[in-house]
C-alpha cells in the first residue's frame, strides 16, 4: 500500500468573529483530517474555541449539500431533487430574466451577512453581481453598525486601541461584550494583565462566562448602559478628575458635554439602571486615576434602542480622562477601520442604477409580507453567508414571507438550513479549506491567509464561483466576473498602503498571516496627542457632523452612498430609554413583564453548529435562564419546558432557576435551529432599529414566560 501523504497549510477561520484565528489545515492523501490554531500568531497561540475544534467534521457531515437541488414538496417541507448545475443556473436566470422584464431588476434583492467573512467569498463577494444586475440594495445591520456609526461620529475611522496591548492596562472594563464565549483569544490579553496586577470590570446584564471570571461584575438593567455612561462622566467632570489637558487640546465640545452631564447624576442613574449611586462613583473614580485604563465594547452594547447614544458616551470616556496617552490606554472597538481593504473595488457601487433603492435587511419579514409596502414587490431573493429564520428578528413574519408561491428564492449554502428548507433552488457552497481567500478581522491587525487545501466534494464550488457562472450567464461582460480568486485578492487589497509595507500576497501565501503596520502592541498609542481622523481632527464629545442625519457605513450597504437614513442626531451623547421597558411601555408591559436578553451561545457559532450532535451536546438543548423569584411567581421548576412569548410569537426552552440574572429578566441564546426546536429566540425580537446605523434592538424586547402543561 501507500504510504500516506500528509501535508499542512495555513488556513483562517472564516466565521463571523473578532478573533479570525490563525489555523493549520492538516490534510492526508487528499482529506482534510484536523485543524490546530496557529502557535505562531500572537492572537491565537495554538488554541481554537469548542466550535472549531473539530473544523473537518463539518467539511464531511452526512447531511451537507452536495449538488444543486430543486425543491418537489411545499415550501419549507425540505423536499429537494438532485439536479445539474446547468438545470440550476437555467433556471435562477430564466426566472430573474422574467421578473426583470415584467417588474424590473429592483423586484430581487441579495441577502447575505458574515457566515463567511473572506474578501472573496463573504459578506461582499456577491455585491458586484447584484449591483450590475441592479437589484434592491440590500442594508446588512445585524451586529455592530450602530456602533460603527458612535465609534465614527466620536473617534473617526481609527482602529483604536490595539486588543493585544491590553496586556499592559492596569484598569480594563469589558462592557457588554461576554469575551471567553464571543472573543475567546483576546479574553487572554485580558488574563495576562489580570496577573500582572490590573483589575477587571465586566459590565453585563446578567452574569456571563466572563462576568464570572471577572474582579467586579456591574450589572445594569438591560438598555440602561447609556445612565451608566452618562453618571460616570458626571462624576468624572464634578470631581475633577478630567486630564485638562487632553481635553483642552485633543477633543471638541467640552462645555456643552458637561452641560448636558451636569444633571446626570449616579442618583439619577440608580434609579434607571438599579446600580448603587455610590458603586458609579467607584466605578468613574476607579476607571479616571487608574493607569492605562483599557475599555472593550462588544455590539451587545448598541442592542436597544438608545444603543447608538450609549456608545457615544461610553467612547468619551478616554478622551476626558486622557486615557489615550498610554500604551494599554483608550477603547477597543473595531481595528477594521486601518485595514487596507478595498471596498470599492470589492462591491462596484459605480455599477448600481442612479435611484436604485434600499431595503434593510433586519426588516426583511415586513418587506416580504407587505407590511412595508415596495413598488415593485420583492418577488425574488438570493440568500448566502446568512440564515434569517433563526438569525434576523420578527421570524414568524420571514417564514410567513417566504412561505409565498410567488416569491423565488435561491440559496447557497451548506445544508439545508432553516432559511434554505425554504428555497426553490439550492446551490451547493464550498467551505473554508475548500477555497483560497483572506479573511477580513473586525478584532485584530492581522491579514489572515485562507489556502485552499482539499477539492469540494459533490459538486460544491466557493461563493465567488457561483457569482462568476451566474454572471456569465446574465451575460455581464466586466473583467471582475472573470477574475480568478487569486486575481481578487490581487486587487481587493491596496498592497501600496504605507500598513502593507512588506506584505504581498506570496508573504501571506508563505507564511499564513501578517500583523499590518500599525505600531506594535508595546508601542502604539494612536492618540497619544490626538490624530483623530475626525473633521476636526480631535475627539468629538460634540458632533457637528451628527445633525448631518443618521447613517450606515458604506460596507454594510454595499457601499450605496444613496438614501442613508438621514434623521438628524443629537450632537450631543445621552442616555436614550428602551422602547419596551416597564418605564417606556407600562401597557405592554402588563401583558409581558420580562426583559429578555439573547447573547451568542458558547457553542454555536450564530446558527453555524447548530445542527451537529456534538455541538448540541456541548451547548445543552434550547433553555430559558430565569431567577427564582421570577419562577416562582410562574410556578415553574428548574427543568421544566416553559414557552417565552409576546405578541410576535414565542418559543419554548427548558427552564434553568439561576441567580445569574436578576428579578425581571430572562436569558435565552442565538442560534438554535427553528427545525430542531419549537421556535428559536428572534421569533420574539422586534425589527425595530436602534437609534444610530439601522442596528438591531435584539435586546429591547418585552416577554412573558409560562410553563408548558406537563
Amino acid at each position: 500500500m501507500a504510504a500516506a501523504v500528509k501535508t499542512t497549510h495555513p488556513g483562517a477561520c472564516p466565521h463571523d468573529c473578532p478573533d479570525t484565528c490563525a489555523m493549520v489545515f492538516e490534510v492526508e492523501n487528499s482529506k482534510l483530517t484536523g485543524v490546530t490554531g496557529n502557535a505562531g500568531h500572537p492572537m491565537t497561540r495554538g488554541g481554537l474555541c469548542v466550535k472549531l475544534k473539530d473544523f473537518e467534521k463539518r467539511h464531511y457531515h452526512p447531511d451537507r449539500v452536495l449538488y444543486p437541488l430543486r425543491r418537489t414538496g411545499p415550501k419549507g417541507s425540505g423536499q429537494f431533487e438532485r439536479i445539474t448545475w446547468n438545470e440550476a443556473l437555467d433556471e435562477i436566470t430564466t426566472r430573474w430574466k422574467a421578473i426583470i422584464a415584467e417588474y424590473g431588476a429592483e423586484a430581487i434583492i441579495p441577502y447575505s451577512y458574515l457566515g463567511n467573512q473572506g474578501l472573496v467569498h463573504g459578506l461582499n463577494g456577491g455585491d458586484a453581481f447584484f449591483n450590475r444586475l441592479g437589484a434592491t440594495v440590500c442594508e446588512r445591520t445585524f451586529c455592530g453598525e450602530g456602533s460603527a456609526t458612535a465609534w465614527l461620529l466620536t473617534n473617526g475611522p481609527t482602529g483604536g486601541l490595539d486588543p493585544e496591548s491590553f496586556v499592559h492596562a492596569k484598569y480594563i472594563v469589558i462592557w457588554a461584550c461576554n469575551s471567553v464565549s464571543t472573543n475567546l483569544h483576546h479574553w487572554h490579553f485580558v488574563m495576562d494583565a489580570k496577573k500582572k496586577g490590573a483589575k477587571v470590570v465586566v459590565i453585563d446584564s446578567y452574569a456571563s462566562r466572563t462576568a464570572k471570571q471577572a474582579d467586579w461584575h456591574i450589572a445594569p438593567k438591560p438598555g440602561t448602559d447609556g445612565a451608566l455612561a452618562m453618571a460616570m462622566i458626571h462624576t468624572i467632570i464634578e470631581e475633577g478628575l478630567i486630564d485638562r489637558d487632553y481635553v483642552a487640546n485633543y477633543t471638541v465640545g467640552y462645555e456643552e458635554l458637561a452641560q448636558r452631564a451636569k444633571t446626570r447624576t449616579p442618583e439619577w442613574a440608580a434609579e434607571i439602571t438599579g446600580i448603587a449611586a455610590e458603586d458609579i462613583r467607584t466605578l468613574a473614580r476607579e476607571y479616571a486615576t487608574t493607569k492605562p485604563a483599557a475599555m472593550r465594547i462588544g455590539v451587545a452594547l448598541e442592542r436597544h434602542h438608545g444603543g447608538g447614544q450609549t456608545i457615544r458616551a461610553v467612547c468619551c470616556l478616554p478622551a476626558l480622562t486622557g486615557a489615550w496617552r498610554d500604551v494599554g490606554g483608550g477603547i477597543y472597538q473595531m481595528p477594521v477601520w486601518e485595514h487596507p481593504y478595498k471596498f470599492d473595488q470589492i462591491c462596484r457601487p459605480d455599477l448600481i442604477p442612479k435611484g436604485t433603492r434600499v431595503v434593510n435587511n433586519l426588516q426583511i419579514g415586513r418587506t416580504l409580507t407587505g407590511e412595508l409596502p415596495l413598488d415593485p414587490p420583492i418577488k425574488s431573493m438570493m440568500c448566502w453567508n446568512s440564515n434569517p429564520v433563526t438569525q434576523a428578528p420578527e421570524t414568524d413574519k420571514i417564514v410567513q414571507g417566504l412561505l409565498r408561491e410567488d416569491l423565488f428564492l435561491v440559496s447557497a449554502e451548506h445544508f439545508i438550513s432553516d432559511t434554505a428548507a425554504y428555497a426553490d433552488i439550492i446551490l451547493p457552497a464550498s467551505m473554508g479549506a475548500e477555497m483560497e481567500d483572506i479573511i477580513l478581522s473586525w478584532g485584530h491587525f492581522y491579514l489572515t491567509y485562507n489556502a485552499k487545501c482539499v477539492e469540494s466534494p459533490g459538486e460544491a464550488v466557493p461563493n465567488n464561483e457561483i457569482f462568476r457562472r451566474l454572471a456569465a450567464r446574465m451575460g455581464f461582460e466586466e473583467e471582475q466576473f472573470k477574475w480568478s480568486d487569486a486575481e481578487c485578492l490581487e486587487r481587493y487589497i491596496d498592497w501600496s498602503s504605507p500598513v502593507c509595507e512588506g506584505i504581498d500576497l506570496a508573504y501571506l501565501r508563505k507564511h499564513g498571516y501578517a500583523r499590518l503596520k500599525v505600531g506594535t502592541p508595546d508601542t502604539r498609542a494612536p492618540h497619544k496627542e490626538g490624530h483623530f481622523p475626525t473633521p476636526s481632527g480631535k475627539c468629538e464629545f460634540k458632533s457637528e457632523s451628527a445633525a448631518n442625519g443618521n447613517f450606515v457605513a458604506g460596507p454594510f450597504r454595499q457601499m450605496y452612498a444613496d438614501f442613508q437614513p438621514d434623521e438628524p442626531l443629537d450632537t450631543l451623547p445621552d442616555y436614550v430609554p428602551s422602547l419596551e421597558t416597564a418605564a417606556t411601555n407600562p401597557e405592554l408591559a402588563q401583558k409581558y413583564p420580562l426583559n429578555i436578553i439573547s447573547p451568542k451561545s458558547h457553542g454555536f457559532l450564530n446558527s453555524c453548529y447548530a445542527n451537529m450532535e456534538q455541538k448540541i451536546r456541548g451547548q445543552g438543548e434550547q433553555f430559558v435562564l430565569i431567577n427564582a423569584v421570577d419562577a416562582e411567581a410562574r410556578g415553574i421548576r428548574d427543568g421544566d419546558k416553559v414557552r417565552v412569548f409576546n405578541d410576535r410569537g414565542g418559543f419554548e426552552g427548558d427552564a434553568k432557576i439561576t441567580d445569574d440574572v436578576n428579578p425581571g429578566i430572562v436569558v435565552a441564546t442565538l442560534g438554535y435551529w427553528r427545525q430542531l426546536n419549537k421556535g428559536t429566540v428572534n421569533v420574539i425580537s422586534s425589527a425595530e432599529f436602534v437609534n444610530m446605523g439601522h442596528a438591531p434592538t435584539f435586546s429591547d424586547n418585552l416577554v412573558q414566560v409560562e410553563a408548558v402543561a406537563r
